[in-house]
């Protein structure tokens, strides 16, 4: 067991928390693996009833995975696809577990968090609660499977997924991302945003940055800002990924989140993280400064791999 990973079983509930509380529980390798053995070992012992996931500390829930080691992974020339399907079976084991899960996505609960949390059987959010799919701010694109709920989101799907944008345990009530809260009735800021469902409307992501700039509110506006400011080739890749997973299920979408990430991570992801997280100057060099200058070609063949349920 990870010492990031603490498990116990009481009265037939059996309890994994993640206890990494200085980095706000971010996600290592073997913290995955840890938690995949508890949930196997639990799945067959017949004492073990229901789980639950909670994450130590006052910051939040889980901040994602560790993207600084994953893109060290990357600049080494390791395989960093081993992470993501560790991490990637572990949300399947979740979402489709014998025996009932519950989630408390308490404080900052954000990629692989989500991941970890959203696909649970019974999903707590609380007033505290800040969500996101912060992955273009990095190169990457929303994976884990949230694409699943974001592609049936319709605008706000579209404006989590393309800016990173954080939302509210209300506003993820609303997107099938939890099912109660704990406090009470909470707002759903992104709901009463008709900005949003006014500048969301194309399904190509020039128009809807252009759209955004040209919008009286300045929220939507600053919403532009956000969106030139992402990996112009993720941001692509993201709406061509989040369209597609409309008609997918959650396996299927997974699947899609893992051949894409094959191609995707050489592209913009270790800049990004150095830009972000590493030396944190927040100049991202971008393989493409623009989301006019990215040619549809490269993103075609992003998306012309064989998918393993298809073939």
């Amino acid at each position: 067991m990870s010492d990031f990973i603490l498990t116990d079983v009481t009265d037939g509930i059996a309890r994994i928390t993640l206890n990494r509380p200085q980095a706000i529980n971010a996600l290592t390798h073997d913290m995955m693996t840890a938690m995949y053995e508890a949930f196997t070992a639990w799945r067959h012992d017949d004492d073990v009833t229901a789980v639950e996931i909670a994450g130590n500390g006052e910051r939040g829930f889980c901040a994602g995975a560790d993207v600084r080691a994953l893109a060290k992974v990357v600049a080494e020339d390791r395989n960093f696809l081993s992470f993501l399907e560790t991490e990637y079976a572990l949300d399947i084991m979740i979402a489709n577990y014998p025996k009932p899960v519950t989630s408390f996505m308490r404080g900052v609960t954000m990629g692989g968090g989500l991941g970890l949390g959203a696909h649970a059987d019974r999903r707590i959010v609380y007033a505290d609660t800040v969500m996101a799919m912060p992955e273009t701010k990095i190169g990457f694109f929303p994976d884990v499977g949230i694409l699943t709920q974001l592609s049936r989101a319709g605008a706000i799907g579209k404006h989590i997924a393309l800016t990173s944008a954080t939302f509210s345990g209300g506003d993820a009530l609303l997107l099938n991302l939890a099912d109660e809260s704990a406090d009470g009735p909470l707002p759903a800021p992104l709901f009463d945003a008709t900005w949003i469902q006014e500048c969301y409307e194309s399904d190509d992501a020039v128009e809807i940055a252009r759209a955004l700039e040209a919008h009286p509110d300045e929220a939507a506006q600053q919403a532009g800002r956000d969106l030139r400011a992402r990996s112009p080739f993720a941001v692509h890749v993201a709406l061509r990924a989040l369209l597609r997973a409309e008609k997918l299920q959650l396996s299927e979408v997974l699947d899609q989140d893992l051949r894409l990430a094959e191609s995707v991570i050489p592209v913009d992801f270790v800049e990004g993280v150095r830009a972000l997280l590493v030396d944190k100057d927040n100049d991202p060099q971008w393989r493409w400064k623009t989301l006019e200058e990215v040619p549809a070609e490269a993103v075609d063949e992003v998306f012309s791999y064989r998918s393993s349920w298809n073939s």
